[in-house]
């Protein structure tokens, strides 16, 4: 059976525009990477754990706040690699701050092979985004669900 992972595309209206919030992947591998890159903030499904519930868990862990709101399935998304991403899409009834996010850390070997463990967050920052920006920026395996959630909203 494939990984599954839950997800929030949280959305706010910006002088008439909606605009999604992305987080970008912290860590050496994605430090170059920018368009392509970004993700919704998202995370693996703890056994016999609701969803929704690992959403908002997955959203707090990498945003450092708890996003509350009415919240609306958009789908699910088989990524390239294999994994489900389960998403749903929740208006910010908050100001979120972008610059003010604090991640969780994940360790890992670096550099590769040195022996050396190395502490890295596991968002290196956060950024709000038109649907055209948040196309171009998001992660290939996630586009669809900018188009899900156009629709979902009559924009698209």
């Amino acid at each position: 059976m494939a990984k599954c992972s839950a997800g929030l595309l949280i959305y706010r209206r910006s002088d008439g525009d909606l605009r999604v919030l992305l987080v970008h992947p912290g860590g050496p591998f994605w430090a170059k990477k920018d368009d392509g890159a970004w993700s919704i903030p998202k995370g693996l499904i703890g056994e016999n754990e609701d969803e929704l519930a690992a959403a908002q868990r997955e959203t707090e862990e990498e945003l450092g706040i708890r996003v509350d709101g009415s919240f609306t399935r958009l789908g699910d998304y088989r990524q390239p690699g294999g994994k489900i991403v389960m998403a749903w899409s929740v208006e910010a009834t908050a100001d979120i701050d972008v610059a003010a996010i604090t991640s969780n850390i994940f360790t890992m070997e670096w550099p590769p092979r040195s022996g050396f463990l190395k502490e890295f967050p596991e968002v290196d920052r956060a950024g709000w985004f038109t649907l055209a920006e948040a196309e171009v920026k998001i992660l290939k395996g996630q586009r669809p669900m900018l188009s899900d959630f156009a629709r979902q909203q009559g924009a698209g």
